[in-house]
């Protein structure tokens, strides 16, 4: 049996984290080290590798609830726009062998998505989960 990802660990409760939201088959939780506050991660409960290995219906299941999560996010930090980012083996950038996506919200001249990576003052995730929790 191999050993489980961060992000099984973190569905089953073993790791603390920031949930957003969850249904019977995915899990979202805000990522702890975001390029924007409210960058959330929204993965399969089960530990598919990637979108190559994800079924039809986790897929439409998976994204069913990025978009609705995306709108949320916008709401709750009053972002100008919302990057949907999917990185699929290693080779474009995937560390974490678990489906998973991306949402991060974006600004104008925020300096992309690339541009920076924060880490939460003590009490801002939780205010930023409540007020994205709250817009669902």
């Amino acid at each position: 049996m191999s050993e489980k990802t961060i992000f099984e660990k973190i569905v089953a409760g073993e790791i603390p984290s920031y949930k957003i939201y969850e249904d019977d088959d995915v899990f979202a939780f805000l990522d702890i080290s975001p390029n924007q506050y409210g960058h959330t991660l929204v993965i399969s409960k089960k530990p598919f590798k990637n979108i190559l290995d994800l079924s039809p219906e986790i897929t439409c299941k998976l994204f069913q609830a990025v978009q609705k999560i995306a709108v949320a996010i916008k709401k709750a930090v009053q972002a100008d726009g919302i990057n949907i980012l999917m990185n699929n083996e290693s080779s474009a950038g995937q560390i974490v062998f678990h489906a998973h996506v991306h949402i991060v919200p974006r600004y104008e001249n925020d300096g992309g998505y690339h541009g920076k990576h924060l880490t939460y003052p003590e009490g801002k995730a939780d205010e930023i989960a409540e007020k994205i929790k709250a817009n669902l």
